[in-house]
């Protein structure tokens, strides 16, 4: 018979045989349920990425009060106290002049004042006020309203004369960003103040701040473009605004031909192409912005792959160009009736395109005259684009060809 010593080292061989069988079951399941995570997890990730992209957008232009705050503690301010509360007190007194304009806002968190989106016209309107009042004011896709005012203040700092202008921002959601820029004993700064909503139009102060700039500029076309000494949070190095004024038909047209277009992630803009040679121009990555333009949702892609009926009903539309051709040069798998798609996040102010002018052609096409608009090197012409449309009756148009001329900017480069 066993003794107690012999019984007790078969057991611990048991425990440690178990425990190695367990192992060798157990790790492959887990590394294959860890990449498959990991797997999904990047898809989620980049699906994420796309649905933020005008949250994005919009987030760059205001402050992230607790870490901003943090990058610039240090930096001290050229203006007195006094001379900071005025601004404060003169913010306050704007957004209670547009108090009626605000009756119906919903604020949606408390905590950190989150507020429901305003339409374009609601914020037009409010514009419209603030300028009304003497004030430079702008949003997103409306003019500047008294833009010359920015133009008086880069002439003097140009001579190298102390000056200043506010600009009064009317955020998405409503919020005033109101930027001072300041030119004061030969120290560039942005002195800002941002101005919040409660239920029932009450405006708040809800933070102040300042920060040092390393250079200003004033393009021929409008552009005023500035340079952050350090990246501000949910900002650039390079931020700016368009300073004059662009003809409302040409703005729409932007909007809705050319807005969402990228200059480097595909070369639908940077190469010259008609139907002739559309193939060459057909990318998985521009899917996703085509399919924005369609639908007005981001898609969703699943392991980088779309289903073969929604990606060609979309891009036999918007594009000269037959599902043969699509199945040739698209990365079409037959076995799962799937192509390739890849999706970009977003990479604020890579060049985008403006129209300046057009032209109604005889035989019912639209060409548009689009300038490349790079604001990360101060170019606000960096290069010309012929964009050929023929628009349909429900709504929807087709792009016939494109021509890029060269002008302040080397031409970006994309391998298909």
């Amino acid at each position: 018979m066993e003794n107690s010593t012999q019984r007790k080292r078969r057991c611990r061989k048991g425990v440690i045989v178990k425990n190695i069988l367990f192992a060798a079951v157990s790790i492959p399941l887990i590394l294959l349920l860890y990449f498959s995570c990991e797997k999904e997890f990047l898809n989620e990730k980049k699906f994420s990425e796309e649905m933020q992209r005008e949250q994005e957008e919009e987030s760059q232009e205001k402050m992230n009060e607790i870490s901003y705050e943090e990058e610039i503690e240090e930096v001290v301010s050229v203006l007195k106290s006094d001379e900071q509360e005025q601004l404060q007190q003169t913010a306050k007194l704007a957004a209670e002049e547009c108090a009626d304009l605000y009756k119906d806002i919903k604020v949606l968190d408390t905590t950190f004042y989150q507020l429901e989106q305003r339409t374009k016209e609601q914020r037009r309107e409010v514009v419209s006020r603030i300028g009304g009042l003497g004030f430079v004011s702008v949003s997103k896709g409306i003019n500047m309203a008294n833009y010359e005012k920015v133009e008086i203040f880069y002439s003097e700092y140009s001579d190298g004369k102390d000056a200043q202008v506010t600009i009064y921002e009317i955020y998405g959601d409503g919020r005033f960003g109101c930027r001072t820029f300041l030119y004061r004993a030969g120290k560039l700064q942005v002195y800002y103040v941002e101005i919040t909503w409660q239920e029932g139009g009450v405006p708040i102060l809800s933070h102040t701040s300042v920060w040092d700039l390393e250079e200003i500029r004033l393009t021929e076309k409008g552009y005023f473009i500035y340079t952050n000494k350090i990246k501000i949070s949910h900002g650039n190095l390079r931020e700016h605004y368009r300073i004059k004024p662009l003809a409302e038909d040409c703005r729409a047209l932007t909007e809705k031909y050319i807005s969402g277009l990228s200059y480097i992630d595909y070369n639908l803009l940077t190469v010259d192409w008609n139907g002739s040679n559309v193939e060459d121009i057909i990318m998985d990555t521009m899917f996703g912005d085509i399919y924005h333009m369609h639908t007005g949702e981001y898609l969703k892609v699943h392991g980088g792959r779309v289903d073969a009926e929604i990606f060609e009903e979309i891009m036999t539309i918007y594009f000269p160009i037959t599902i043969e051709q699509l199945r040739h040069c698209c990365g079409y798998d037959a076995d799962s009736d799937t192509y390739e798609c890849d999706l970009f996040s977003v990479r604020p102010y890579a060049p985008f395109g403006e129209v300046v002018d057009y032209t109604e052609n005889e035989d019912g096409t639209l060409t548009l005259f689009v300038d490349g608009v790079w604001p990360d090197y101060d170019s606000d012409y960096a290069f010309t684009n012929q964009v050929v449309i023929q628009s349909y009756e429900d709504g929807t148009f087709c792009y016939l060809s494109n021509v890029i001329e060269q002008k302040e900017m080397e031409i970006p480069v994309i391998k298909k």
